[in-house]
């Protein structure tokens, strides 16, 4: 028997099995008509404090906004509803839920992650972790070599299905099986897939993050984060730091993100049609080296998408390798005509951008490129556009991406060969 295998974990049950299905539960969780005005869609409630009636007996249960708001309670409610989870909390920001949870470690703790994670979350990991005593290891194979990695120190294993920006997939089941027998909760971080297509807490994990700001909230308009589980311990000591160190989103954004939440499900499945006909687009195409979409029969890692992702689907992004290096993929993302150059990702709109220069410039380029993020890869969020002109503006950009500068440089080595005469 292993040394550390004294502390097992048992995996917590899951909620019970929701009365609706996916949509319905993404209009109606954690929404009902005002009881004073009938107003079907809640109200926002600005107030910071709350009126009571003696001295430590509030009207109603809101004290303090910091501490519990309608509007944030609403949206919790919807997402722990699809994710299946009994408890939910919103924070300020992803990387925000990405600190409180660190920061519920203790110092000395170890944390294994997979190698290519999100730019700002490897940001923490390595540049604050650190600071509160909290040592973090990088591997790029989580699920074959987590025993190699773990000391009787480690207490979680942070995972990125699809990963960012390379979209590989880690099996959620094989990991916590792994990491429960000696005591390790297992997070994942499900931003790129949304709980429309994936739901990790279905598969073992303890713990499901998500940027906000991204898939679920899916307008570009609010920055936020948020944690789901089932365990009461967590509620408890996360709801704690959640009031303690204060990183909470407004009653406005909590509004907007429960908004952009009702048609997450109608989204979802555009951008996976969308993300499919791109992704097939340019794999056919002579002017890319490889393509990253978990929707493609292609990527090493299909089966797994089959067996955690709802219908197998692939979801809205995909990152692909352009002929041409860095110049060439810089050229394609100012090149597209619908596809916009920012970061970010998961909104209504389609955006498109270089990872090694922009989201994931801060990780030195040595370990970008242990795990495939190439300084000629570039990485793709489709979102609700008509997928025809999506796979035209692609086809487009890439042909003069790559094609028209070997044109160009043609016609001057033509010129200086003639010594400027032509014929």
């Amino acid at each position: 028997m292993s040394p550390f295998h004294d502390h097992p974990i048992e995996t917590p049950p899951r909620a019970p099995s929701p009365v609706h299905r996916f949509g319905t539960l993404a209009v109606h969780a954690g929404s009902r008509p005002d009881p004073s005005t009938g107003a079907v869609i809640e109200p926002i409630s600005l107030s910071t404090t709350f009126k009571q009636t003696a001295v430590g007996k509030p009207v109603g249960i809101y004290e303090y906004s910091r501490s519990a708001n309608p509007n944030r309670d609403n949206f919790e409610t919807a997402v722990a509803a699809i994710e299946n989870a009994k408890y939910a909390l919103a924070f300020a920001s992803g990387s925000a839920t990405t600190a409180i949870i660190l920061q519920s470690l203790a110092a000395g703790s170890h944390v294994i992650s997979v190698s290519d994670v999100y730019g700002g979350t490897h940001r923490y990991f390595t540049q604050v972790a650190k600071a509160h005593g909290v040592k973090v290891t990088f591997t790029p194979e989580i699920e074959v070599d987590i025993r190699e990695h773990i000391t009787p120190e480690t207490k979680l294993v942070w995972i990125e299905t699809p990963s960012n920006p390379t979209l590989r997939l880690v099996d959620i089941r094989a990991v916590a099986t792994q990491a429960h027998e000696h005591g390790i909760m297992v997070v994942v971080d499900n931003t790129f897939m949304s709980p429309y297509i994936q739901n990790p807490l279905d598969h073992g994990a303890d713990i499901v993050v998500h940027s906000v700001t991204k898939y679920i909230n899916g307008h570009s308009d609010v920055v936020m984060g948020v944690a789901a589980f089932n365990s009461d311990a967590m509620k408890e000591r996360l709801g704690f730091l959640q009031n303690a160190i204060g990183a909470v989103p407004s009653a406005f954004d909590s509004w907007l993100a429960h908004r952009g939440l009702k048609t997450l499900h109608l989204r979802a499945r555009e951008a996976t049609v969308n993300a499919t006909a791109v992704a097939k687009a340019l794999e056919e195409s002579p002017h890319v080296i490889a393509v990253n979409y978990p929707g493609l029969s292609s990527h090493p890692h299909r089966s797994i998408a089959l067996k955690q992702h709802r219908n197998g689907m692939g979801g809205g992004m995909l990152s692909f390798r352009i002929k041409g290096g860095h110049a060439a993929a810089e050229r394609f993302c100012q090149l597209t005509n619908l596809f916009t150059l920012a970061e970010s990702l998961g909104g209504i709109e389609s955006l498109v951008e270089v990872p090694s220069s922009m989201t994931h410039s801060g990780i030195p380029k040595e370990q970008r490129e242990a795990v495939g993020v190439f300084d000629d890869l570039v990485r793709v969020s489709c979102g609700i556009e008509d997928a025809d002109d999506l796979k035209a503006d692609v086809l487009q950009a890439l042909e003069k991406a790559v094609v028209w500068p070997k044109i160009t440089n043609g016609i001057s080595k033509l010129a200086a060969n003639t010594n400027g005469f032509t014929t």
